[in-house]
C-alpha cells in the first residue's frame, strides 16, 4: 500500500515524521487487539477459531463504514479505499481466528 498512499502525499506524514509517531501505530493495534479479545470473551461463548474469525469479520465491517465515511470527506483514491477494506477484512478475520484458537474460557464451576 506504500506506493498507493504516495499517490496523495499531502494526506500523510513524511517518512521521518511517521517514524516518530510509530509507537502510536503500535499502541493502536494493541488497543484493537485488547478490545477484540474482550468482545470475543464476552460474546463468543462456544469459542473456536472459526467463531473468532466471524467476530473479526463483523468488527471489520464496522470499520468499513468508517472507511467509507473517510473516503467521502478526504480526497483518497479508490485504490486506498479498496486496500483498507480488503486489508481490514483480512486483518480482523486472522486476528479473530488467532484469538479463538488461543483463548480458553475458565471452566464454569458448579457447587454441590
Amino acid at each position: 500500500m506504500h506506493s498507493i498512499h504516495n499517490e496523495v502525499p499531502a494526506l500523510w506524514r513524511t517518512e521521518a515524521d511517521f517514524g516518530s509517531h510509530f509507537p502510536w501505530l503500535i499502541l493502536g493495534h494493541v488497543v484493537m487487539a485488547f478490545f477484540l479479545t474482550l468482545l470475543y470473551a464476552r460474546f463468543v461463548p462456544a469459542g473456536g477459531a472459526g467463531a473468532g474469525a466471524m467476530l473479526g469479520i463483523l468488527v471489520a465491517l464496522v470499520y468499513i463504514g468508517n472507511d467509507l465515511i473517510t473516503f467521502a470527506v478526504q480526497p483518497l483514491t479508490t485504490k486506498i479505499l479498496g486496500g483498507w477494506v480488503v486489508g481490514g477484512l483480512i486483518m480482523f478475520a486472522i486476528a479473530g481466528a488467532i484469538i479463538g484458537a488461543i483463548y480458553k474460557p475458565e471452566a464454569t464451576r458448579t457447587f454441590s
